[in-house]
């Protein structure tokens, strides 16, 4: 943690207090606020996804960094790995400052890493048991922030299901539904038996979860599987070497080489990213980290791969969805994109259709660490001429415009309008017209009941690597 230079330590020190104020003020900004939990060391992803969590600090709240245990690392936990990530991050913070002045300190980073306990699930559970991590989480909850907490869980929950259980044996009623109302979870599947714990007795508790440990029926392995029919490039090693690991400072160097699959944790936070297209509390809308749809899912008694026993959801959760994607594609001639002949349906789809978006913008963001700002590049500004939320009835012509959207850069970039189906409840396919221009039409079609369509607008720069702004219009169609 310390700097290696006296003069490194000055120069840093004075970035710090020149920054400090805007710092500050995003600690009090509506970004999410989060905390990880993590097994660390028991596969090298969740090192990758602390990197790529790491250079979006500046757009997340960070509240704790949790070294836990999951099936995979019953019996220890590694901090010190969470610190060696924080300490390549502090080498580039100076540089990712000239990008956003809301990157913390990487001082402020260190005092959030503690740790759960090194016993594998329930055994962690109980009476005095609690520890930093469970306490950090209780601590966090019993601040006046109106805002949600959302805890990421990487690897094993038992650090959230001790806070819970903490809880419930100190508080009043009222305060167990209080505190439990402002959590959020995200967790990738099951890995040890306090989610399904955590799920059965906390019954109101929003959690997001592909439940038990059969790796192939979940949401977010979209995030590395290869997929028949698309482009697979950006999630490749040799994509991985050039545009992560190799010539982009300390924060590359320590992203490690994929094991058993890239980044399988990442999904836990992508969905908080405030990139125009998330809305981390509608995972129905659909995002970066997937989409997921509230229902109780029948029982899958597919044994997986860890000695995580599967059990009986006994309450409604977000779960895995199913998209049907067809993907834009370039075109030579004529109008720039057209619809694939390839269609996808599946739940992994919700995931891996905006897979090169978000592994352009992480590579974009790599330079950060080591270029000046006018030889990297920025998202682009997708700008609405209207409301992101308008109210028609049928029959009435509806026009969606973005004409004042601009590149930070200078770039050139282009639109893209697609209609997401399966965020809203309208059955039938708007018609837009050219998809590719500033602004869109389409007559709101007959509905006898009140229907919502949801249109996305994407824009993309042309810079390198090509970055993607959103924004979502939620179209309301009333009866006429």
């Amino acid at each position: 943690m310390m700097f290696t230079s006296s003069l490194r330590s000055i120069s840093l020190l004075m970035l710090f207090v020149f920054s400090l104020p805007v710092t500050t003020s995003a600690q009090t900004s509506n970004n999410n606020r989060v905390i990880v939990l993590t097994d660390i060391e028991a596969d090298p992803d969740d090192t990758q996804s602390l990197v790529r969590l790491l250079l979006y600090a500046n757009e997340l709240d960070i509240k704790g960094i949790v070294a836990t245990t999951s099936c995979w690392l019953q019996n220890e936990i590694h901090p010190e790995s969470i610190e060696r990530v924080i300490n390549a991050y502090e080498a580039v913070q100076p540089n990712l400052l000239l990008h956003d002045p809301n990157y913390p300190d990487a001082e402020i980073l260190y005092s959030l890493i503690t740790k759960g306990a090194p016993v594998y699930g329930m055994k962690g559970v109980g009476v005095d048991q609690d520890t930093d991590g469970s306490r950090m989480i209780i601590d966090e909850l019993a601040k006046a922030d109106d805002r949600p907490l959302w805890i990421s869980v990487w690897g094993g929950a038992n650090t959230l299901a001790q806070a819970l259980y903490h809880i419930k044996e100190t508080r009043s009623p009222q305060e167990v539904k209080r505190m439990v109302s402002k959590l959020r979870v995200y967790t990738i599947s099951d890995q040890d038996d306090s989610g399904i714990w955590i799920r059965n007795n906390f019954p109101e508790l929003f959690y997001i979860v592909s439940p038990g440990d059969d790796y192939g029926s979940a949401t977010w392995t979209g995030i590395n599987m290869q997929v028949n029919g698309i482009d697979n490039s950006t999630i490749s090693n040799s994509w991985l070497a050039t545009n992560i690991q190799q010539d982009h400072g300390p924060l590359g160097v320590v992203y490690p080489d994929v094991a058993w699959g890239m980044e399988g944790d990442t999904p836990a936070f992508l969905g908080l990213l405030p990139n125009g297209l998330n809305d981390s509390e509608h995972p129905e809308w659909g995002g970066w980290g997937g989409r997921y749809e509230l229902y109780q899912p029948e029982f899958n008694d597919k044994d997986g791969s860890s000695i995580v026993e599967p059990a009986p959801e006994t309450r409604p959760i977000w779960t895995n969805a199913v998209d049907e994607y067809r993907p834009y594609v370039p075109n030579q001639y004529g109008r720039t994109v057209k619809k694939s002949d390839q269609t996808q349906k599946n739940d992994k789809a919700t995931l891996y259709r905006w897979r090169d978006d978000f592994q352009n913008d992480f590579a974009a963001r790599m330079d950060w660490c080591s270029q000046k700002y006018k030889d990297a590049n920025h998202a682009p500004v997708a700008v609405l001429s209207h409301s992101d939320q308008l109210t028609v009835t049928s029959g009435q012509w509806v026009n969606l415009d973005a004409m004042e959207s601009y590149d930070p850069d200078g770039d050139s970039f282009s639109f893209l309008w697609f209609q997401y189906p399966e965020a809203g409840s309208l059955e039938s396919e708007l018609s837009l017209g050219a998809e590719n221009v500033h602004k869109v039409g389409f007559r709101a079609p007959k509905v006898d009941e009140t229907k919502t369509a949801h249109v996305i607008l994407r824009i993309t720069d042309r810079g390198v690597p090509a970055m993607t702004s959103y924004r979502r219009v939620i179209v309301t169609i009333k009866p006429s």
